[in-house]
């Protein structure tokens, strides 16, 4: 993920480009890393954080993403069982997640890339859970509706100062991923926690009103709360009302 997430190039004119050829080396003094250097979490902490041969510190996002992947592959199985087709589905939607995720905190850019082939993992889950009678799709297109829309408004309103087209596409697809109404919760975390880490920049660092954060690592911790605990969400939240 890590190779993909630092390999993945947008150009200009929004043409990407993905170099998967070539050993992976460090990326200040170009060393060729080893295999031992290259051990998923463990490595990082045997080498102090720093690189053996030029001793600069290497980025934290290598660790947490090798965290996160393996976290990512236990849940769906965890919640949903070792013998359903959907929890492979969904860790293989969840590595896009981590894909579009970081690469949006590094780039402010919702790369066109990832999404073509999550838009197909993700009709492909709906078509399955539609065939088992789990979901309405009416649901799901209400859902996509709302999770696109929403954000479409807001591009075409601010001519794309306050959201950019990659929000859009990114909220379509979760909207069609996780259906109504659970896509109103899963928006409703992200700017949430969108506002409450916006707030503390601005407290923290010089960062303004008007500064821009990069919204898909926001939509994405919304979709994969939502996943897990999103119906869960609106039994409390109707049972309070």
């Amino acid at each position: 993920m890590n190779v993909v997430i630092i390999r993945l190039k947008i150009d200009k004119e929004g043409r990407s480009s993905l170099n998967l050829s070539g050993r992976s080396k460090c990326p200040l003094c170009k060393k060729i890393l080893t295999a031992a250097e290259l051990i998923p979490i463990v490595s990082f902490f045997i080498l102090g954080g720093k690189c053996k041969n030029c001793h600069k510190n290497i980025s934290y996002q290598y660790p947490i993403v090798e965290f996160l992947s393996g976290v990512l592959t236990i849940l769906p199985l965890y919640f949903f069982g070792f013998l359903n087709l959907e929890s492979y589905l969904l860790i293989l939607i969840f590595y896009f997640f981590i894909l579009i995720f970081f690469y949006d905190l590094n780039n402010f850019l919702i790369a066109d890339t990832p999404l073509i082939p999550l838009f197909l993992l993700i009709l492909i889950f709906d078509i399955i859970k539609l065939a088992r009678g789990e979901e309405n799709i009416l649901n799901l297109i209400l859902g996509a509706l709302i999770g696109g829309g929403l954000f479409l408004i807001l591009v075409l309103v601010s001519k794309e100062k306050w959201m950019g087209w990659g929000d859009v596409k990114l909220g379509f697809l979760l909207g069609f991923l996780l259906g109504y109404p659970v896509i109103i919760v899963s928006h409703m975390i992200a700017f949430i926690s969108g506002a409450i880490v916006s707030l503390i920049l601005i407290i923290l660092t010089k960062r303004k009103l008007k500064s821009e954060i990069p919204f898909a690592p926001f939509l994405i911790l919304g979709a994969l709360i939502a996943v897990f605990f999103g119906e869960k969400i609106i039994n409390w939240y109707l049972k309070g009302l």
